[in-house]
């Protein structure tokens, strides 16, 4: 270890076999490339164990002063605020965006460790477009390291596994969304990515979402480390029910935060490039990229229904009980509130 890397603070555990045992019961063990999971420090945050490989050297990134970052819970409509951002940011360059998939334009920090074990290599890289995935993904980070500047960097872990000086030293947006949405279209996710090796209904997804289970929870933890952090001036924070209410707002906004001027005619364009029925044919950002290696469903699509409330659709009474119970619990030591949505 050299004299400027610091020393990871967080103890990284595996989990005991009982509860592996458990969870693993609702995956499928030779479709999967999960092969176990860990938690991270005290608050739990729940990982494949590939983390444990990148930890460090997450931590101790060099970031710099023109790096934009956008960080989210999973499924809290990440993808879309990454390619607006994107645009503004690059003074609309839509024939660059078209021509560079996003997840090359805007890297995904640390996607790796879902493929760094010996099961991704067994899974995925019995053909050859499955080996050129491996290698580019376990290539994620040396690739972030060494981009040009200005980075546009992508990232689901929360602030504190995060380089520690990134909010005093770059623009930092997250973006929230209902975790009742967010379950449900995790539920989904896990569906569109085979490897990942989900078996197991809607109901049994929820409450292991609930009971810190899934990948990046607890999800009010995460969450609840950025809206702390919201009044600092290298930090913008968005609510996905907001920007789809009124998305010429959400536009403004990222752009004042960017520091760019924009015209109402650019607003406009950028709204309808947005759209979400134009978003999931752009072919840039809805992972086309990844048909033919075995990674995604031929009958699902990433781009789900781009809306808000879709959760009732799920939810039982005892469940919608369960999560009354359980965000109340989880929102008792914030003032952090959710849009109501008809």
């Amino acid at each position: 270890m050299n004299s400027c890397t610091k020393e990871y603070p967080y103890e990284i555990m595996k989990l005991d076999p009982e509860e592996h045992s458990e969870v693993f019961k609702q995956f499928n063990s030779e479709a999967g490339i999960i092969e176990d999971f860990v938690r991270v420090g005290p608050k739990g945050y729940w990982f494949p164990h590939g983390f444990a490989e990148l930890a460090q050297k997450l931590y101790n990134m060099e970031v710099r002063p023109d790096d934009v970052w956008v960080i989210t819970f999973p499924k809290s409509g990440t993808t879309w605020i990454q390619e607006l951002v994107w645009q503004v940011a690059n003074d609309f360059d839509y024939p660059k965006a078209e021509a560079i998939p996003l997840v090359e334009r805007f890297p995904f920090l640390e996607l790796a460790m879902f493929y760094n074990g010996k099961k991704a290599r067994t899974v995925l890289g019995g053909n050859e477009k499955g080996k050129v995935l491996l290698d580019a993904v376990n290539k994620t980070f040396d690739q972030v390291s060494s981009m040009q500047s200005p980075r546009f960097i992508k990232s689901h872990l929360p602030l504190s596994l995060l380089p520690p000086a990134l909010l005093d030293s770059c623009r930092v947006l997250h973006i929230a969304r209902d975790p009742r949405d967010v379950a449900v279209s995790f539920y989904h996710h896990y569906h569109f990515f085979r490897f990942m090796g989900y078996s197991g209904n809607f109901k049994q997804f929820w409450n292991l979402f609930i009971e810190d289970k899934i990948d990046w929870t607890p999800y009010f933890e995460n969450v609840k480390e950025s809206w702390r952090m919201r009044n600092h001036p290298n930090m913008l924070f968005l609510f996905y029910e907001d920007a789809l209410k009124d998305l010429p707002s959400t536009v403004k906004k990222v752009a004042a935060f960017l520091g760019k001027a924009v015209t109402e005619e650019q607003v406009r364009r950028l709204c309808d490039h947005l759209a979400f029925d134009n978003f999931k044919k752009n072919k840039s950002v809805n992972f086309e990229v990844l048909k033919d290696t075995g990674a995604t469903s031929t009958e699902r699509s990433f781009m789900r229904k781009g809306k808000a409330g879709g959760w009732r659709e799920y939810f039982n009474e005892e469940m919608l009980q369960q999560a009354q119970r359980w965000m109340e619990h989880n929102l008792r030591d914030t003032d952090l509130t959710f849009p109501s949505v008809k």
